[in-house]
């Protein structure tokens, strides 16, 4: 009853009208000279503006829509005939705020067949796009994303590890991001306003590591004419970040001990110690307690290094966040070469997520920014993708049609999903972010052989 409240006189309505202002989307319909003729309830409620107002109004003073223009959908359904389905877009309210909405337009016809004007219908989107927010919060901290559960316990970590002023071990392979998540610890930490400083201990010999680290004093050494602070010192009030720390000698690890356990150091050629007023972060791509077994890396300093943990997966354990991960990477590549790719294809995903990554993250940015400079536009393709992660699809001759590169790709990332779950279907379909029936689907069509409890192997299709 308190909607009809709104409508003057309920029962001169027609039948249609009646249906108008009973549904929940905003519809609103234009004359050939693009003012309104019809406005309904829910699109006063979404835009903000009384049908009074917007009767015989233009539609881009009513509607104040981001497609309002060159891009505007019911102009290129009036121009081509032909109607759009859900494009999505905001509206800005008088107010200033923005409305994100989903449009679908059509033209109108009399019943002779002639033009008259065109429809539109919107849909508010706001309860949606929250969830997307809260949704996309749940997976990210910081500049780092995820969906995998593992990772979901590092990154609800994160924060309770920033605030402690211990020192942190990060520990991971190659390319899985490491520097990534030593810089999340210091944006989060009380630290946050002072200094991020990164050292590669493998890059330089002790030498020059030491100068590096620690500094020196004028006259120290030929060509010292004055002197330079180190990174220790550079790092004061903020955070400095140790990676491969694992490569350091033994001397350097009897320095960095000193540091930690007393919180000075001495520059070369220093006559009295500084203090090092520094939140420390290492990491490295080593087995440290396998390093101290065969005597490479002190055990004092494995224990004073190891008191907050941070063990990072390689990415062939998080599949789940491949997807997730070129869509940032596509989006982030769009932004700095100015194109506008679309996506990548669902042949090309599987592949991806078939490949056994041994280069992590860093290799999987790599592959998409070298496929986004051979896409020129629309959907990266198979045959944009790098050799390297082709070769092992040598099952697929090269006259294939794209369906048959999809169920051959498909299958091997639905045989890497059952290796990982011990053939347990359930699990598998689970890492593979698809109902168990699909996945037995698939097994069944694609004739992927599964092990019986002997041992032995069965075919589905018998």
């Amino acid at each position: 009853m308190k909607s009809l409240k709104k409508i003057k006189n309920p029962r001169s309505l027609s039948p249609t009208e009646t249906i108008l202002e009973s549904i929940s989307d905003g519809v609103f319909t234009v004359g050939l000279d693009w003012r309104i003729t019809t406005f309904n309830r829910a699109a006063e409620e979404i835009t903000g503006v009384p049908k009074e107002e917007a009767i015989n109004s233009m539609c881009s003073d009513v509607l104040r829509s981001s497609m309002c223009g060159s891009d505007c959908a019911l102009r290129q359904t009036l121009d081509t005939g032909k109607p759009i389905i859900g494009k999505s877009c905001y509206i800005i309210k008088a107010d200033g705020s923005r409305v994100p909405i989903s449009v679908s337009t059509a033209v109108l016809r009399d019943d002779n067949g002639k033009l008259t004007g065109g429809v539109e219908t919107f849909r508010d989107l706001s309860e949606v796009d929250a969830l997307r927010q809260e949704l996309k919060g749940k997976s990210r901290i910081g500049d780092m994303t995820s969906r995998s559960p593992v990772m979901q316990r590092v990154l609800e970590a994160l924060p309770a590890i920033a605030a402690s002023p211990s020192t942190v071990l990060i520990l991971g392979e190659t390319g899985t991001g490491k520097e990534l998540v030593a810089r999340m610890i210091h944006n989060l930490s009380p630290r946050r306003k002072g200094p991020m400083i990164a050292v590669n201990c493998g890059a330089l010999p002790d030498a020059l590591l030491e100068s590096e680290l620690f500094g020196y004093k004028a006259g120290a050494f030929t060509g010292a004419v004055k002197d330079k602070p180190g990174r220790f010192a550079l790092a004061s009030h903020g955070t400095i970040f140790l990676d491969e720390i694992g490569e350091l000698s033994t001397v350097l690890q009897v320095k960095l001990l000193r540091v930690l356990q007393e919180r000075t150091y001495e520059p070369l050629g220093a006559t009295r110690s500084e203090v090092a007023d520094a939140r420390v972060v290492v990491a490295t791509n080593k087995d440290l307690s396998e390093e101290m077994r065969k005597g490479l890396f002190r055990e004092d300093l494995y224990y004073r290094v190891n008191v907050l943990r941070v063990e990072l997966p390689p990415l062939r354990k998080r599949r789940e966040d491949i997807p997730l991960l070129v869509t940032q990477f596509i989006e982030r590549f769009n932004r700095v070469q100015e194109k506008s790719i679309q996506g990548i294809t669902g042949e090309a995903l599987s592949l991806l997520m078939a490949y056994e990554w041994p280069g992590n993250i860093r290799e999987l940015e790599n592959v998409i920014e070298r496929s986004f400079i051979m896409c020129q536009d629309g959907l990266i393709g198979i045959g944009v993708l790098p050799y390297e992660l082709t070769a092992h699809v040598s099952s697929i001759p090269p006259s294939s049609d794209i369906k048959s590169a999809h169920d051959l790709l498909d299958a091997k990332a639905i045989q890497f999903a059952l290796e990982r779950n011990g053939f347990n279907r359930v699990a598998a379909a689970k890492d593979l972010g698809v109902h168990k029936t699909t996945l037995f689907r698939r097994i069944k069509k694609l004739g992927i052989n599964l092990p019986k409890r002997d041992g032995r192997h069965s075919n589905p299709n018998t």
